[in-house]
């Protein structure tokens, strides 16, 4: 199995921790899910390779500053290393829709940034596992397999079933990580049934 293969791309907000109509803005508002922290160093013990893909455009809307979320995120890293894992890169774009950046999700470029720092030739295979559709539409130029989790806006996204033709669905990234884990020798999945996802 190559490296991309065993990569698994995750959106924060909403994935990682609770989400917020009104942006995460600070430390304190930063609340992860326990189940989300366990299920990612679950994963790096079982030898795959974590990386976090995140639009922030609170920073450019004046809400808080990257030294902030860098709080918010040595917080992330100190979390995961304690449950025993660890988070390979964090990727941002601290831009709002205006800015005509290549990095705000849909868009794929934090992917990019993630492949070029983890020296990947393609993210082709890996997984991407978001809320919103604009997550999973990020990862698709890349060859990302796309997971909707339920947390966070997930439930939004799936009641609209816009654009969720070949996603995979679980209730929350434990329950991705849980079917992941359990395929027999990591071999190429089948869709699981009705109970465990879409």
């Amino acid at each position: 199995m190559t490296a991309a293969e065993r990569l698994v791309i995750l959106d924060r907000d909403g994935v990682i921790n609770r989400d917020s109509d009104d942006y995460v803005k600070s430390l304190s508002e930063w609340i992860p899910y326990p189940a989300a922290i366990g299920a990612i160093a679950r994963l790096n013990r079982a030898g795959w390779t974590v990386a976090v893909a995140t639009n922030q455009s609170g920073i450019s809307r004046g809400y808080y500053g990257e030294e902030v979320l860098e709080a918010m995120h040595e917080r992330l890293r100190q979390l995961v290393r304690e449950a025993g894992g660890e988070i390979a890169h964090i990727a941002f774009c601290p831009h709002g829709p205006d800015d005509d950046c290549d990095c705000r999700k849909p868009l794929p470029g934090m992917l990019e940034e993630i492949r070029r720092v983890l020296v990947l030739n393609s993210l082709k295979g890996s997984w991407m596992v978001g809320d919103s559709l604009r997550d999973l539409q990020a990862g698709e130029p890349m060859g990302c397999r796309p997971v909707l989790v339920r947390t966070g806006k997930g439930h939004r996204t799936e009641e609209k079933g816009e654009g969720l033709e070949g996603v995979m669905v679980f209730d929350d990234l434990a329950g991705f990580v849980d079917w992941l884990l359990a395929r027999k020798g990591n071999k190429e999945p089948d869709l699981p049934s009705e109970s465990s996802g879409r």
